[in-house]
């Protein structure tokens, strides 16, 4: 059982998208993580912040655990961070999943109709976090 919460974070540490993913079935799922993993993206904001400066990578990998959860980040060359809010070690999915949903963002962000740092409403960037979030993370 693996439960993996994937957000996009703005500027102003406004989220700009945000998506979970578990293997674990809906009606089985006797709690609701979501908030837990809300406010675990959201304290790890600092941190984000306090390693994106140490180094050029734009992948920071595992930058905090809180209990079981661990926290991966990512930050882009405009300075929205992704974040993962994951249950297990997963390093190699985690890349090639912030890796293609960067190429999405940028894809996205180029849209003329769509302003920075609000929130993402495409049903094509829906589509294609489920799709690399069921190839990536999930299998």
């Amino acid at each position: 059982m693996s439960t993996y919460y994937f957000v996009i974070v703005g500027h102003n540490d406004n989220p700009i998208y945000e998506k979970e993913f578990s293997t674990v079935n809906k009606e089985l799922r006797k709690e609701d993580h979501r908030h837990l993993s809300q406010f675990i993206a959201h304290a790890a904001l600092d941190l984000v912040d306090e390693h994106k400066w140490k180094t050029a990578n734009m992948q920071l990998k595992s930058i905090d655990r809180f209990n079981q959860w661990f926290v991966s980040a990512f930050i882009t060359a405009s300075q929205i961070r992704f974040i993962i809010v994951h249950d297990n070690k997963n390093d190699e999915g985690i890349k090639n999943f912030f890796n293609e949903m960067y190429e999405t963002y940028i894809k996205h962000s180029m849209n003329a109709f769509y302003k920075i740092n609000t929130p993402i409403k495409s049903t094509m960037f829906e589509k294609k976090s489920e799709i690399f979030g069921r190839k990536y993370l999930l299998s």
